[in-house]
């Protein structure tokens, strides 16, 4: 099968890179740099130039592609939603593509969006709609392209992690490296849920084409880590105070951050591993933490 894999030089994307090729597939990555282009011919792929900002310049990446699997994403948070309005457009253009054909789209989202609002752990056979985080825009796009016709699934990440990335949790070391204190919100009871990252990208690669359109699947090896605990561990690397606040004075602290560092984010991959045989077996979380590499 020929794939087409957006963000193929990303930090997940580079590891699903070499689980597509050693299944025997062919890989079109896309790379925003001349560099990116040389890795990934020099990887395997097949290099396709292309932005975000450029959604037909992505989807041309499509045209002779058997399945999509859509990683690239705009991380900086100070533009968050618009970068997820962003990922809107995009999956629209590659839909345009794949319409009309059984072409598999994966797209990426974050394990919130399975939220049962009832405080137990997200999952897979739920799509809260209510849901603050402005990443649902990216199944709501999907679902658009499902009404259409495409044959479309969601891959649903956690916290996703090795030594040197931690996802949300890496800004959240930027900042309290910046203000001299590690801060949690109240006791800091709430759980993130977490993978490491090869671990999610061995699951992209077998469940790309799996499940039948509207499939959705979470890549969580840990249902839920306190975040105090995990806080805990950032205070001693960083040989920092660990505080406690709460309203104004988190927020002052926090920034952008604070909206996460209270929220309660359980999720559960128990209809995942029902369908696709995935086995987690990567380093957890608060592992990786301890083994935290220095910054460059």
């Amino acid at each position: 099968m020929r794939v087409f894999l957006t963000g193929a030089t990303g930090f997940i994307g580079s590891r699903i890179l070499p689980r597509l090729l050693a299944q025997g597939h062919e890989v079109i990555g896309m790379t925003r740099s001349e560099a990116g282009a040389q890795a990934l011919a020099a990887a395997g792929a097949r290099p396709h130039l292309a932005v975000l900002e450029e959604p037909a310049q992505v989807a041309a990446g499509a045209e002779t592609a058997d399945a999509v699997i859509h990683t690239a994403f705009d991380h900086n948070f100070a533009t968050f939603a618009a970068n997820c309005a962003k990922d809107e457009t995009v999956i629209a253009a590659l839909g345009a593509v794949l319409r009309g054909s059984d072409r598999p789209l994966m797209v990426t989202s974050g394990t919130g969006m399975g939220d049962p609002g009832d405080g137990g752990p997200a999952r897979e056979d739920l799509y809260n709609l209510t849901h603050p985080n402005p990443r649902s825009a990216t199944e709501v796009a999907l679902g658009k392209q499902l009404e259409a016709g495409v044959n479309g699934r969601v891959m649903r990440l956690p916290q996703v992690h090795d030594t040197r990335r931690q996802g949300l949790i890496s800004y959240y070391i930027q900042i309290s490296r910046q203000q001299g204190s590690v801060a949690i919100a109240g006791e800091g009871g709430n759980r993130f849920p977490a993978v490491h990252v090869n671990d999610a990208a061995a699951l992209y690669a077998l469940a790309f084409d799996q499940g039948g359109p509207g499939a959705r699947f979470h890549a969580v090896a840990e249902e839920g880590i306190a975040f105090r605990e995990i806080a805990a561990i950032v205070a001693a690397k960083l040989g920092l105070p660990l505080v406690s606040l709460e309203g104004e004075a988190l927020a002052r602290h926090l920034g952008w951050f604070a909206g996460f560092a209270g929220l309660d984010m359980p999720a559960s991959s128990a209809l995942t591993r029902d369908l696709i045989d995935w086995r987690p077996s990567g380093p957890a979380l608060l592992d990786d933490l301890r083994a935290l590499e220095a910054e460059d």
